[in-house]
């Protein structure tokens, strides 16, 4: 029996699908109430992954294969994060330029 390319786009509608369940459940098993916004963004982005195969509709927010645009997949991992408890928010890196080295006299 041969098996076929596997289908990347339901692959990752999948994992988004897991890690938004994931999400959900963490936070119900610590007993962490998720704000009205973060429960209304999770039953959002479920069922347009559902419907659709993916949350967005702008090629320009997200790859062709994922099913999460980059920041859906930020938002969540700042709701995995509550979750589990971890008290620091995310840190967001600017785009910079690095201080240059101190010269020696």
């Amino acid at each position: 029996m041969k098996r076929g390319a596997p289908d990347l786009k339901a692959q990752a509608k999948r994992s988004a699908l897991n890690a938004l369940k994931r999400a959900r459940r963490t936070a119900d098993k610590a007993g962490i109430e998720l704000s009205d916004w973060e429960g209304e963004f999770l039953g959002s982005v479920e069922d347009r992954l559902k419907t659709y195969g993916r949350a967005f509709g702008d090629p320009e927010k997200g790859g062709a294969g994922q099913a999460l645009s980059m920041l859906q997949t930020v938002k969540l991992k700042e709701i995995t994060a509550k979750a589990k408890g971890e008290k620091k928010p995310m840190k967001r890196k600017a785009f910079g330029r690095r201080s240059a080295p101190a010269q020696e006299d």
